[in-house]
Parts: C-alpha cells; sequence; structure tokens
C-alpha cells in the first residue's frame, strides 16, 4: 500500500492546531502543574479499521517532541471494542492540548477506511474493485484516499491533472456525430505526459457505448447511473466487440450503495466508483483513557 506524504499534509495539522490552540490551552495550564507527566491509551470503542498513526504521531510531534507515541494496531488493521490502539506517554498538560486535534483526524480516517472496507468485502468473491472519486473534503483529498487504500479500496484519479476522464457533458459538447471527434481527442490524450489513464462516460449502452467501443485507447468507460440489466448488457457487448477481459475496464458509478453494491459487482464490471466512502462516511468513535 502506497504511504502517506506526510509533506503534504502538514499545512493542514498546522491550521488545525492553531484552529484549537490558539494563544493556549488554558484548561489544562490551570489544572497541571508544567512538570507533569502521564501515559494514556487510545482506544478503539467500536469496530473499526485503523487509519491515522502517522498522522498522530506527526500532530503529537507538532505540540511537543517529548510525547511518544507506541503503536499497537497498524493502519489497515482492524481493530473490536475496546482495543487499545497506541499508547503517548510524556508531558501531560501538551498530551491533553493536543488530544482533539488528534482524535478528529483518527476518527474521520479510520471512519473511511471502515466505510470501504464494508464496500470491499460486500463484492469479494468478484472480479470488481472499489474506487474513490473526487468527492473529498476540501485540503482532505490526499488523506481521505489514503484511507480508502487502508480499507482495502483504491484511488481513482487524484485531480483534474493526473487522468482524462471525458464526461457526458464534455461528450455532449461535440455533437450527435461525436466518434470521429472523440477518437481524435482520445488519440492527443495518450500523448499527454502525467496522466494515468484515458476515461469515457457514458450514460446510454445501445446510442453511446458501441460508438465508445470501437475506439482504441481508451483505458476506462463509465457506465454513469445505470441499472444491473444495463450493466449487463454492457458487459457483454464489451466481451463481444473488444474480447473478455480486455480493456477498455468497465466502471459503474452513481447511487451505489451497500446493499446494491454486490448486485452490481456480479454484473461482471470491472471497478466500482463510490462518491459515499468519502463523503458520507461517519466518524468513528476513538478516544484517549488514561
Amino acid at each position: 500500500m502506497k504511504k502517506l506524504n506526510l509533506a503534504k499534509i502538514r499545512p493542514l495539522i498546522q491550521m488545525a492546531i492553531a484552529e484549537d490552540l490558539g494563544q493556549g490551552d488554558v484548561t489544562s495550564e490551570l489544572l497541571f502543574k508544567k512538570g507533569a507527566v502521564a501515559r494514556a491509551n487510545i482506544i478503539s470503542r467500536e469496530e473499526i479499521v485503523v487509519c491515522g498513526m502517522d498522522v498522530a504521531a506527526e500532530i503529537l510531534k507538532c505540540y511537543d517532541e517529548r510525547l511518544k507515541l507506541k503503536v499497537l494496531i497498524n493502519d489497515g488493521e482492524p481493530a473490536h471494542v475496546a482495543s487499545r490502539l497506541a499508547t503517548i506517554e510524556g508531558p501531560l498538560r501538551s498530551m491533553l492540548s493536543a488530544e482533539r486535534v488528534m482524535l478528529n483526524f483518527m476518527q474521520r480516517l479510520s471512519g473511511i477506511a471502515t466505510t470501504t472496507s464494508k464496500y470491499v468485502r460486500a463484492i469479494q468473491g468478484t472480479k470488481a474493485r472499489i474506487y474513490d472519486t473526487r468527492k473529498t473534503m476540501p485540503g482532505w483529498r490526499i488523506l481521505e484516499k489514503y484511507a480508502v487504500r487502508c480499507g482495502g479500496g483504491h484511488n481513482h484519479r487524484l485531480g483534474l491533472y493526473d487522468g482524462v476522464l471525458i464526461k457526458d457533458n464534455h461528450l455532449a459538447q461535440l455533437g450527435r456525430n461525436f466518434q470521429p471527434k472523440l477518437q481524435k481527442i482520445i488519440a492527443e490524450a495518450r500523448k499527454l505526459k502525467g496522466v494515468k489513464f484515458v476515461a469515457v462516460e457514458v450514460d446510454h449502452v445501445d446510442d453511446q457505448l458501441n460508438y465508445v467501443l470501437d475506439i482504441p485507447d481508451i483505458d476506462i468507460v463509465l457506465l454513469d447511473n445505470m441499472g444491473q440489466w444495463q450493466l449487463k448488457h454492457a458487459v457483454e457487448m464489451r466481451d463481444k466487440m473488444c474480447g473478455k477481459g480486455k480493456k477498455p475496464l468497465l466502471e459503474a458509478s452513481g447511487n451505489i450503495t451497500l446493499s446494491n453494491v454486490s448486485a452490481i459487482a456480479q454484473c461482471g464490471i470491472d471497478r466500482i466508483a463510490i462518491g459515499a466512502i468519502t463523503h458520507s462516511a461517519k466518524a468513528v468513535d476513538i478516544g484517549l483513557d488514561r
């Protein structure tokens, strides 16, 4: 699994600390002596997939380099109710000051990892893979996509710059006879540096997909808001025109939930893109107990 680039998220951490700490933790300074030290445990209060340990360590270091984190359950691993995820030792004032910011990050990230893992488990036994989208919290995209990986999912393009995705509203601008124009655009897209894939979105099978499949060098065809019979039809059409198991890969998206993701995967598609694993993931309950 690709590791998290901490350098890219430090500005976000600094912003969160400034927002919360301000001129200082007046309560902790009032209650505890400067030299007081303590030990505490980060505890999971529900069944989760852990995410955010490196972030937690970075946050603690920003408050006080004397705060030491000992990880007991690593990112991407499951934790049960009352599991000790890690221990923290060091100055008590600093530990209490850092608590809320650290837990905010861990609860959000572990929530995304946990939600993703539910979707991944739901499609086990099929060839489909779960992918995220660009529906992320502003400023959190690198973190949230890391959390998706911790949950067993895969990352779609990071932004508008690293993948070509010709969507239905792009396609509409090409006019009814879009195929010759689209073929030229695809050929130009293949020459772009730093682009991971070239994808085209269709929202109709019989009057769009057949024309798109006839264009070479498309990596992915995104099947937007299609029912199961349409997805099966699309798979059959792709296999007949391009060969079974050949590109382009077929990706379903739109209105996909835990209740229907298994049935969608069983249609034979290759990828399932789900915005809900980031934008609607519920923060999990993680606490700091002494």
